[in-house]
């Protein structure tokens, strides 16, 4: 009787606390909140910071252009969920965009608006319409709250109970979580299919987002190609064990997107 209940428990745990995104249509796992997460967001973004090598943009061209295209992007997604009728979802939103100095080919966006791009990822992007790519689906995976359900999930597979603001009741096992989540160095995702799913709505309304701030959406094929020719170069990790998809799928639905995405292209003047 008594695994039968826990199972009826988790069942009923994951009804109710399913939401619906208002931009991708798709259910969700939500056993924390956005605030939550924008909270230990800002504690984790700066710590970062602190302990890394940021490029001043008042006197580096490409910090500058982090942040120039980051605005654009962010002035985009802000402009699309406001004609969705959706804009308190960016309640608490308060962007920063910075560039590190690290040779990793890399960049993240944390809840509310916390970005960083490495140094090392400009070699392959090559140029702003690459870079606007890069942010528009990293960012997505913010706005798209990807990190509350992959959280959410984690925080159900390891048995962690959820009780108020988890991350500021002494819970040092959520904050793990937290930190194994977006931690720049995490490649395999928690549960493997669910974030592949989350990779592709990342690319799709990533191209979207970056058309609406200016830059030409047709970029991410190259791009990705050069990712790829990265990757070949390497021994990479099987997509059954990886959270993101094979190049190859991942160029093919890229392309499929890119009729949508021309729709919202008006060059930056």
């Amino acid at each position: 009787m008594k695994p039968f209940l826990l199972i009826f428990s988790c069942f009923t745990l994951f009804v109710t606390s399913c939401t619906t995104n208002t931009i991708t249509g798709r259910s969700q796992l939500s056993l924390v909140s956005e605030a939550s997460l924008q909270k230990e967001a800002v504690t984790q973004y700066s710590s970062f910071l602190s302990q890394n090598k940021v490029v001043g943009s008042n006197a580096n061209r490409d910090a500058e252009m982090v942040k120039r295209v980051g605005t654009r992007i962010a002035k985009a997604i802000t402009k699309y969920y406001k004609e969705k009728g959706v804009s308190g979802e960016l309640d608490g939103y308060n962007w920063e965009f910075n560039l590190v100095d690290s040779k990793e080919v890399n960049a993240w966006c944390m809840p509310g608006g916390k970005v960083v791009v490495y140094t090392g990822l400009l070699s392959v992007t090559q140029n702003e319409a690459a870079l606007a790519i890069v942010l528009g689906h990293e960012i997505t995976h913010a706005v798209a709250h990807h990190g509350q359900e992959r959280i959410s999930q984690a925080l159900v597979a390891q048995g962690i109970g959820v009780v108020g603001d988890v991350f500021t009741s002494g819970n040092n096992n959520a904050n793990n979580v937290f930190k194994a989540i977006y931690a720049p160095s995490a490649q395999v995702g928690v549960l493997l299919p669910n974030s592949r799913k989350q990779e592709y709505e990342a690319d799709h309304y990533g191209l979207i987002f970056a058309a609406m701030a200016g830059y030409n959406p047709r970029e991410a094929v190259p791009f990705w190609e050069r990712m790829a020719k990265l990757n070949s170069g390497s021994s990479t990790t099987p997509e059954i064990l990886s959270t993101h998809p094979l190049d190859s799928k991942r160029i093919d639905k890229i392309k499929s997107y890119m009729s949508e995405a021309l729709k919202y292209y008006t060059p930056v003047s």
